[in-house]
């Protein structure tokens, strides 16, 4: 029998036009692939479960990297609100799509070249084209001609600034200060550097809006109503903002 001949005439025959499976499955070799993953998963202690807890990893990966991230009290230059060691949740978020930082915010800053080397969590005081002036008659912050009372959140007994200082915060930055005045380097002790003691809004990392820790102080962080009535910065102070906005920028 000449074999090369049937050879030949068996490729004659017509091949199938599309897959060989036809009824949607996966086939016999996707059926096996499966199979394999699931024994594999099968053999590792608490398969599923190991799967959910990377899953979980995961995604407070994704959290932290994008949307918030946990920050440690280092001192105590924002009791009372914040004690040292105390554990806050930062919103990275907060600013990204809308208003910038708001008086009364307390917020957590890249201080590089203008504070340390390092990140800090103050509060928002002034914004651009704000004039912050410290202290009137009583002894109180005036942010745009308003008096400010910081009796809600500032550290008992202590006075607004034992520094004067009368300031016109420069367009996209911020003017801060600790709660604890005598305990906080902030923007009044830098005045006289470059910058003036204010940093860029665009080195704000993100809002602090809770305590996460301890358990027992856990707490939401609000932004307190004595700066719901400072007006807007008037337009011959925006105008001098900008323009010291533009001299401290490169």
């Amino acid at each position: 029998m000449d074999t090369e001949a049937q050879s030949t005439e068996r490729d004659r025959s017509p091949h199938p036009a599309g897959p060989e499976n036809t009824s949607g499955g996966p086939g016999r070799e996707g059926r096996s692939r499966s199979a394999l993953a699931a024994r594999l998963v099968g053999r590792i202690p608490g398969g599923r479960a190991t799967a959910a807890l990377l899953l979980v990893l995961l995604l407070l990966t994704v959290l932290v990297t994008l949307v918030a991230r946990p920050f440690q009290i280092p001192s105590g230059s924002m009791e009372p609100a914040l004690r040292t060691g105390d554990r806050v949740l930062v919103l990275k978020l907060a600013y990204r799509f809308g208003a910038g930082p708001q008086r009364g915010d307390v917020v957590v800053f890249d201080g590089s070249g203008y504070f340390g080397d390092a990140d800090y969590i103050k509060r928002v005081v002034g914004v651009g084209g704000d004039r912050v002036v410290c202290c009137d008659k009583d002894g109180r912050i005036r942010v745009n001609g308003r008096t400010v009372d910081e009796s809600g959140f500032l550290f008992p007994g202590e006075s607004a600034s034992t520094v004067p200082f009368d300031v016109v915060v420069p367009g996209q930055r911020l003017f801060v200060l600790g709660d604890h005045r005598g305990s906080s380097s902030d923007s009044r002790d830098r005045l006289g550097s470059p910058g003036g003691g204010m940093i860029p809004a665009s080195r704000v990392i993100g809002r602090a809006d809770w305590i996460v820790s301890p358990f027992g102080r856990a707490t939401r962080l609000h932004r307190p109503d004595a700066y719901a009535r400072v007006p807007a910065p008037v337009p011959s102070a925006r105008a001098d903002a900008a323009h010291q906005g533009e001299g401290t920028r490169g």
